[in-house]
């Protein structure tokens, strides 16, 4: 028995960096989009956005993670240009998300010494996302048609910091390119509706927030032969 405890324990010891903690928290913060109606500036949040977070801290260095995110997000060429404002179009939409990814830390986080820890991070992977797709009229407003999916690539950059034992706080900027261009209805996918703007780009969304998370998780097992 003494010398199965030894391996298990030698084999604890050589696992990436160590430590496998777990964390669940929640996110709040706001949202904005980026598109062909309202103004262009990329962070500019004005809508509310919510949800959960969870997260596999693998290493000392990475962590698998998973999100869930439910955003507002609209446009109003009343904010754009002199020729958006000439057009005169506006929508709101609203986003649900689910992402999941790696975050990898600029160094070691580590929570099991009592120290406090603070780190900046990245992260990306991959979203799938449900939105109502929409389309321009002959009236020229923007019309819901019919719930839709698809995804997008999430750039995120943030940082973190303990509290106490067992609590981490964040923010954090995140871009999500979307591999559609109809958020806003310029570009409809039946024949009722009228494209507008640039063809060439897809939209895109962003948000801007906290996010506060409970860590647990067994401590590495250090022995001495």
């Amino acid at each position: 028995m003494k010398y199965l405890f030894s391996i298990l324990c030698i084999f604890a010891y050589i696992q990436p960096n160590n430590a496998q903690t777990y964390e669940i928290g929640l996110i709040a913060g706001a949202a904005n989009y980026v598109g062909d109606i309202g103004k262009t500036t990329y962070i500019a949040p004005n809508d509310i956005a919510i949800g959960a977070i969870a997260k596999w801290n693998r290493s000392k260095r990475h962590a698998f993670r998973a999100s869930l995110l439910y955003a507002e997000v609209n446009g109003n060429d009343s904010d754009g240009d002199n020729r958006r404002k000439a057009r005169g179009l506006d929508f709101n939409n609203t986003i649900t998300e689910l992402s999941v990814g790696m975050e990898y830390n600029f160094w070691e986080w580590y929570l099991y010494n009592d120290e406090p820890q603070f780190v900046p991070y990245l992260y990306t992977g991959i979203t799938a996302f449900g939105y109502r797709s929409l389309y321009r009229n002959a009236t020229n407003a923007i019309i819901t048609d019919k719930e839709a999916f698809n995804f997008a690539i999430p750039m995120v950059i943030g940082i973190k910091k303990t509290l106490g034992r067992n609590f981490v706080i964040g923010a954090e900027l995140g871009a999500r390119y979307t591999f559609t261009d109809n958020i806003d209805g310029s570009a409809p996918t039946n024949n009722n509706g009228t494209a507008f703007g640039n063809s060439n780009t897809n939209d895109w969304y962003i948000f801007t927030g906290v996010t506060l998370s409970y860590t647990w998780g067994k401590v590495p097992c250090f022995c001495i032969f």
